[in-house]
């Protein structure tokens, strides 16, 4: 394997821990679609937000970095998809967008809106959000309409585009295709289990904590019903992947042979899947646990799936209007200098993260009711 490939794998490595990372963090969002079901009394309600107002800014600032690191590493994607499935990338912009506006504005005194049309907007951004992220990373996987002239990359004047999207609906098709829809509705469902189990953690209050023991079962059962149909129609799909001279071609069970293909892959996937089954087990009985075992599973999940997506000499990001033009981490990425500068930055990786665990920790003292104003500002 040559160094560039070996960089290109790296960061593909990157990119998918980013994105566990922020599926894990999603449950401000889930919490934020449960405000008016969990919390029955202005009490309660402020106890949930103000447990997940002191948590909105990670999962912001995780995906600003991962629409970033997207961005520098593979370009092509970030303008593929970004610049033709604009409607979809517009839409999950405007529901985070108005998430930061809800908690800069909620309770400020005499606000023009009101408080109850900003906690609107969180639960808007609580269920929208993951619904849609989830959808559109189904695209990596399912593909989307699509076509790429490399041709172009060098040209000058005249037609320069690279990349064209074939669909007039510019993103919004990947609802048609249900294992898009199946992920969607997982990834937001799951955003609502580790929100519960959240709740069971952080808020002092015994009714709202019964109240989440009570609907996580549910909310676990719905979530693996359209988890493991994504996850079986994945395996049992046709995928895309090419060999040493790029030439790109169809392979039946491509990502049930990616797993097979990679054992460590497949092990961090299932160890994922089975500490949230445990979590699931553990919310379920109330235990203050769960939100660490549902939290790293999901993160150790979802790693595994994105692995997959990309290792392995998969594309993975499918052209359906032209299988040719599908991209690869190794046709799509930044140039060998670029991803060997970037690379030292990921150094600082382990400060950042050492950082978010003392902001998280510092952040974590369980929330009462004496510790809110609820009908006041």
């Amino acid at each position: 394997m040559t160094t560039l490939s070996l960089l290109q794998h790296y960061w593909w490595f990157i990119i998918s821990l980013l994105g566990a990372l922020l599926v894990f963090l999603m449950f401000v969002q889930g919490g934020q679609s449960l405000l008016y079901s969990i919390g029955r009394t202005c009490d309660q309600r402020e106890m949930v937000a103000s447990a997940l107002g002191r948590k909105w800014e990670l999962t912001f600032t995780t995906l600003v970095t991962f629409g970033g690191a997207f961005f520098a590493s593979f370009p092509l994607f970030y303008s593929t998809s970004f610049g033709g499935a604009y409607y979809v990338w517009f839409s999950i912009l405007f529901v985070f967008v108005i998430q930061a506006v809800a908690y800069e504005y909620r309770r400020k005194p005499a606000n023009l809106f009101g408080e109850r049309t900003f906690n609107a907007f969180l639960v808007i951004n609580g269920v929208a959000g993951p619904l849609l992220l989830g959808i559109a990373v189904g695209t990596f996987f399912t593909g989307a309409n699509f076509s790429v002239d490399r041709s172009h990359i060098l040209a000058l004047g005249g037609d320069t585009a690279i990349s064209r999207w074939m669909s007039p609906w510019h993103g919004l098709e990947a609802v048609a295709d249900y294992r898009n829809v199946c992920l969607g509705l997982a990834v937001m469902l799951l955003s609502q289990l580790t929100a519960l189990h959240f709740f069971i953690n952080n808020i002092d209050d015994e009714d709202l904590r019964r109240r989440a023991a009570r609907r996580s079962v549910p909310t676990a059962a719905l979530f693996l019903c359209f988890f493991l149909t994504f996850v079986v129609s994945l395996l049992l799909s046709t995928g895309y992947g090419y060999d040493s001279e790029g030439v790109i071609f169809a392979e039946k069970y491509k990502y049930l042979y990616n797993f097979a293909a990679m054992p460590a892959v497949t092990a961090v996937f299932l160890v994922g899947v089975t500490a949230v089954l445990v979590g699931i087990v553990l919310g379920a009985r109330r235990s203050r646990l769960a939100v660490w075992f549902s939290g790293s599973g999901s993160i150790l999940a979802v790693l595994g799936l994105l692995l997959c997506a990309g290792w392995n000499s998969t594309c993975y990001y499918p052209s359906l209007s032209d299988p040719a033009s599908s991209l690869t981490i190794a046709d799509s990425s930044s140039s060998e200098f670029t991803l060997r500068v970037m690379s030292w930055v990921t150094l600082f990786i382990p400060v950042v993260v050492a950082y978010i665990w003392y902001s998280w920790r510092a952040l974590t003292v369980p929330i009462s009711a004496r510790d809110v104003d609820s009908c006041g500002h």
